[in-house]
């Protein structure tokens, strides 16, 4: 089989590239613009990072084969309320089995998608080749200057980003903001760093982890006021009404807001399908007590959990652990 740009939409069932790229917009928002490999990426080694996310899903075994078959995850555990998958003995993603749950309506508050980081762009090319000899359904492909980006959601609707970052230092910085676009995938010249005849990703490369986190909320102002006041993290973009963009130790971004269908959105049915939980893992412990102060003086309270860790809740009711690191 002659593996290019065509036959990679195809399988995707999408008619053409310009649809492709529409699927990335609509997941990343914005307009079209005018690697070597290391053990961990850099987005999990800043003084903050994205560990953890979990899911309430309805249809449990199905997820479970599906992030299995789809992304190479491993069950790391399991308890009676559901499956903690992985990579290795690392977890990533909690599958919390709420049978009785209706789905999440889209224009509420909650998650826009969970982004998954290959170690290299080889990795990426690899898992690429996997999800369309599979021929699993994909919703867009972009390139956002810092990194190149597949989007596709799983079977109950979740958003999901696998993607690879280009070398942080051919990042473009002006003062604090750095250049994302959004444009064409390459896929032809992505795919040429592997075999295309052939699946050689069989599981998740020990290196894969969540690089960030991309929520829906009511109001970006409110947002901002959590995520960056409260919790620490830094614009990356100019100030926007629609968006925001936030990071760590230089990143691009590790967690994005938006508001494009979810503008006025209230407090979350926690007894719906979605995102249930995820975590920031701080890795200085005066940062994690500042955090805490500063949480605390803007009257969110505080669930003092397990191995000092401890959870506040967004103002639309989105659970967010900080875990020691």
């Amino acid at each position: 089989m002659q593996f290019t740009r065509r036959h990679t939409l195809k399988f995707a069932g999408i008619s053409c590239a310009a649809t492709a790229l529409a699927g990335a917009l609509k997941a990343e928002g914005g307009t079209p613009a005018a690697n070597a490999a290391t053990s961990l990426p850099f987005a999990v080694t800043t003084p903050m990072h994205i560990g953890q996310a979990a899911l309430r899903v309805r249809d449990l075994d199905p997820m479970i084969d599906y992030y299995r078959s789809v992304l190479g995850m491993n069950e790391v555990g399991r308890t009676a309320r559901g499956v903690t998958l992985g990579v290795g003995s690392v977890p990533l993603l909690d599958l919390v089995h709420k049978p009785a749950a209706d789905f999440e309506s889209p224009t509420s508050a909650g998650l826009f998608h969970i982004a998954y980081l290959m170690p290299s762009r080889k990795d990426l090319a690899r898992w690429l080749v996997h999800a369309a000899l599979r021929q699993v359904p994909l919703s867009g492909f972009a390139d956002h200057n810092v990194s190149e980006a597949v989007y596709l959601n799983d079977p109950e609707g979740n958003g999901i980003e696998v993607y690879s970052d280009r070398p942080k230092e051919a990042w473009v910085w002006s003062g604090r903001v750095v250049k994302m676009g959004t444009e064409p995938l390459d896929v032809d010249n992505l795919v040429a760093l592997t075999d295309t005849k052939t699946d050689h990703y069989e599981v998740a490369p020990a290196g894969m982890r969540i690089g960030h986190i991309h929520l829906r909320v009511g109001e970006i102002a409110a947002a901002r006021g959590f995520y960056e006041q409260a919790v620490g993290l830094q614009p990356t973009q100019d100030a926007r009404s629609d968006a925001s963009f936030l990071s760590s130790g230089g990143y691009h971004h590790h967690l994005a807001v938006n508001s494009w269908n979810s503008r006025g959105a209230k407090e979350r049915n926690a007894m719906e399908t979605g995102l249930d939980w995820f975590s920031i893992t701080v890795r200085n412990p005066d940062d994690l007590e500042a955090q805490k102060t500063r949480l605390r003086a803007a009257g969110y309270v505080l669930v003092e959990m397990e191995n000092d860790m401890v959870e506040a809740i967004d103002p639309w009711g989105t659970r967010l652990r900080l875990v020691p690191g």
